[in-house]
């Protein structure tokens, strides 16, 4: 195919950055066009960020307002930190869609929508009284009207295919829009297309031809005013492909498990929105890597701290409830001292909440949710890119300290995806595992005097035999025993074992200057939102710095010094509170509150405003 002809009579119109919302029905396929887009984009050289948004109800009604699906991708330079907050343009597929996405879209922003489906039955659906399309609502606004319904059946119809089949195929027409006006190539998607649809060969033909038609069309018509050209991220050389944050998860337990030369158990009961992360590791199973789906959120923990007594990579992943369920199995992997990385992805709760959108309500329960004194690891990641570096990370503490280590994402940092810098191998050092004692030496808990952790003297080992289990063992030898001193003892060594992580932590990274007037603090996948509000403070004069903690238990060493040089802390999150409640308790410092809690990420908005107010008292 040759390259894409550029237009002679649009305007074009360089942009540092862009933001793209699809929005459909459910059934639109809006989630497979966003991917493909963002795919391309990343392809071409784009920094970016993505924001699938899915309906919380399984089968909502269609044209409903609770079937909207979106995916936002905010592409550009290396500025690009977030899924952006205000889409520039939005792609809506039915009345539903418009009605839902347009209180966020600001006046002169454009409006591509299906005019095919704006009938009476889809306007009444919505709530619509009367069609916006004609009624003067949308005049602050750049419309534009595609009959892609029409104009879909118009390219397939000599296809062979029903009517609902072809509508099906919609949703590639209003893509190719799209790739016209920022000026992308098709060839890669039209590759993506083909392979997608490989086991069927005319569902590839008809979306890939509907595809190239609705990219002629924009072409031919000049239904838009501008072409516009999107700036590039300066990236360093190396291979690169798209992921998600659970993709980025499973990737870095499959490059653990080679790093020590162990085999892989990933046990796991499918959850939103941590399904994916089992989905990816059973493409991987084999004679390394054994992937268990287990009947219950109970049974996957129970079955991974198994594993991990006979020597494997363990890890399971969950979400919300899923965690709740995992806690006594938590308390058991404490007590045994084994090593077992838990994926928590988080998402608005409590009880079923909304389990497609998200937050960060588990904070407290990672780091206390379990009965009596049962110390151990959480950190947080904080890009889906991020995902991977800090598993690899939940991975080495695991094993290094002999702890269960939770591993706290979300469904935003699950769904969304960014570029990632796929790592050399070779180039990532080995995770080492302490040898224990020979065997006329060794004891159960006899410790590493440097991490406090036990050996790990799988199961079946000769000469290593032990026994382990849920009851308190005695100092050295395992055996079960309730002398109240050792209790006191173990508890103790369990707890400076896990302070002893400490010395892993490096030093507080603050983006901006290390003392002023006011140091934003949130954890995890707030960093890009509080980075760029950060950012475009600084252009203002305001003197705001912020840190992103990934180290959540425990808390970075030099972590209450570093607050303590600013005037006034602001501690921003998605939940009510709890990491506030954290630092007040571990440093006495009263931080700002900024909470969000509508199951939508924090962005950069959100931020900039409060920083405005405090500027302003």
């Amino acid at each position: 195919m040759k390259e894409n002809p550029s237009d002679k009579k649009a305007k074009s119109v360089p942009l540092e950055s862009a933001t793209v919302l699809f929005a459909g029905d459910s059934g639109d396929g809006i989630q497979l066009i966003g991917h493909k887009f963002a795919a391309a984009a990343a392809q071409e050289g784009s920094d970016l960020g993505t924001l699938p948004d899915y309906p919380a109800e399984i089968k909502a009604p269609a044209g409903s307002l609770g079937g909207v699906s979106g995916f936002q991708v905010n592409f550009g330079d290396d500025n690009v930190m977030t899924p952006g907050t205000k889409p520039d343009v939005l792609i809506a597929m039915n009345p539903a869609a418009l009605k839902v996405n347009l209180s966020n879209m600001e006046k002169g922003s454009i409006l591509v929508l299906n005019s095919d489906n704006f009938d009476s039955v889809s306007l009444k659906k919505a709530g619509y009284e009367s069609n916006p399309l004609n009624d003067g609502s949308l005049a602050n606004y750049r419309v534009v009207q595609v009959p892609a319904n029409t104009l879909t059946e118009g390219v397939l119809k000599d296809s062979g295919m029903s009517k609902s089949q072809m509508l099906k195929c919609k949703n590639f027409y209003m893509l190719g829009l799209v790739y016209w006006m920022y000026s992308m190539n098709t060839d890669s998607t039209v590759r993506r297309i083909k392979k997608k649809f490989k086991n069927k060969p005319h569902l590839a033909k008809a979306n890939a031809a509907v595809f190239i038609a609705g990219y002629n069309y924009a072409e031919a018509t000049q239904i838009f005013e501008a072409r516009f050209q999107v700036k590039k991220r300066k990236l360093e050389p190396g291979n690169y492909r798209n992921l998600t944050g659970n993709e980025a998860v499973a990737y870095a337990l499959l490059t653990a498990a080679k790093l020590a030369n162990r085999k892989l158990f990933y046990g796991s009961y499918p959850i939103t929105p941590a399904s994916d992360i089992l989905h990816t590791l059973a493409r991987y199973r084999g004679k390394n890597t054994v992937v268990f789906q287990a009947e219950d959120e109970i049974s996957a923990a129970c079955a991974c701290i198994g594993a991990s007594f006979a020597g494997a990579i363990s890890a399971t992943g969950t979400s919300g409830p899923g965690f709740s369920l995992k806690s006594e199995s938590l308390g058991m992997a404490v007590m045994c001292e084994l090593p077992l990385v838990v994926i928590n992805v988080q998402r608005a709760g409590p009880s079923t909440g909304l389990p497609t959108k998200t937050e960060q309500g588990d904070l407290m329960q990672a780091i206390y949710g379990r009965h009596g004194e049962a110390p151990l690891v959480v950190l947080a990641a904080s890009s889906p890119a991020d995902c991977f570096d800090m598993t690899l990370r939940a991975v080495r503490i695991a094993v290094k300290y002999m702890t269960p280590v939770v591993l706290l994402s979300n469904a935003y940092l699950a769904n969304g995806s960014e570029p990632f810098r796929i790592p050399d191998l070779d180039s990532l050092p080995k995770i080492e595992i302490a040898p224990p004692p020979p065997p006329d030496k060794f004891q159960p808990y006899v410790r590493n005097p440097e991490t406090l952790a036990r050996y790990w003297a799988e199961a079946g080992k000769k000469g290593y035999e032990h026994r382990t289990g849920g009851l308190e063992k005695e100092h050295m030898t395992g055996k079960v025993t309730y002398d109240p001193k050792n209790h006191a003892k173990m508890c103790q060594f369990r707890m400076d074992k896990i302070n002893g992580v400490a010395r892993e932590i490096p030093p507080t990274e603050v983006f901006g200057d290390s003392e002023g007037e006011l140091l934003i603090v949130g954890w995890g996948s707030t960093y890009g939102a509080i980075t760029t509000a950060v950012l475009d403070a600084g252009k203002l004069g305001f003197k705001v710095s912020s840190v992103n903690l990934k180290y959540l238990n425990p808390l970075p060493p030099d972590f209450g010094t570093v607050m303590r040089r600013f005037g006034k802390v602001l501690v921003a999150e998605e939940g009510f509170s709890q990491l506030r409640t954290l630092l007040k308790a571990h440093y006495m410092i009263d931080g700002i509150p900024l909470n969000k809690v509508e199951g939508m990420p924090l962005n950069s908005d959100d931020v900039f405003v409060k920083i405005k107010k405090i500027f302003a008292r």
